[in-house]
């Protein structure tokens, strides 16, 4: 496979690109720059839920999106963003999108199911799919993390979801991982064999790589 080529073939799609049935969406910055949200107590999923609350009302907007390598301290409450060499893991790899439990999330182009997991570890994804898409002949995936229970429930191995199709749900924070309800979308070249997970959140020293193989998500969504 020759990423490059893939990466290529991603950026001329055409046709229109949409994960949620809304109109208002704007930025929103979660990373270790950001003085106001350096001051939320991330261990509190209340007090994390507050923060993006407030955000969406202040900022008249139904869906607040952004995360592309953003570095994060989201991820120091949970040991499972340490690598076995104990190097954090911080730097995150998608976009998020932040909306109400239970919104709706819309398979954005053509794709079969490749897999699905629940993925349980504290600050993890939660219930996770991932689709498999073929563009001349070129394959990649989309990964969709921090669903609902029932999106995993039924869904089975190869299934085909067109643009527009309901792909699943948020999940709440008791299942998402602890978080408040939101959507992980990452663009992922090779999938390294693996299924229905794959790293959203990488080191420093890992970044190199993992910026090659998970491209910025604007290159489909065009936001």
């Amino acid at each position: 496979m020759d990423v490059n080529v893939t990466e290529d073939i991603i950026k001329r799609l055409e046709q229109p690109i949409k994960l949620f049935e809304a109109s208002k969406y704007v930025p929103i910055d979660l990373s270790v720059t950001n003085s106001a949200f350096s001051k939320v107590n991330l261990n509190s999923v209340e007090e994390f839920s507050a923060y993006i609350d407030n955000f969406l009302a202040n900022q008249g907007a139904e869906i607040a999106y952004g995360g592309y390598l953003e570095v994060r301290n989201i991820y120091k409450r949970s040991t499972y963003f340490l690598e076995d060499n104990r190097k954090a893991r911080n730097i995150h790899l998608g976009v998020d999108f932040w909306c109400p439990e239970n919104t709706p999330v819309l398979a954005p182009i053509i794709g079969k199911v490749h897999s699905f997991k629940n993925n349980t570890n504290f600050g993890d994804y939660g219930p996770t799919i991932i689709l498999e898409h073929e563009v001349e002949k070129h394959k990649f995936y989309t990964l969709y993390g921090h669903l609902s229970e029932e999106s995993i429930s039924q869904i089975p191995i190869g299934q085909t979801f067109n643009p527009g199709d309901v792909l699943g749900r948020l999940g709440a924070s008791e299942v998402n991982g602890n978080y408040p309800p939101h959507l992980h979308f990452q663009i992922i070249k090779d999938i390294q064999g693996l299924e229905g997970d794959y790293p959203g959140v990488c080191s420093k020293q890992t970044l190199d790589f993992y910026e090659k193989n998970c491209p910025n998500p604007e290159l489909l969504l065009k936001l």
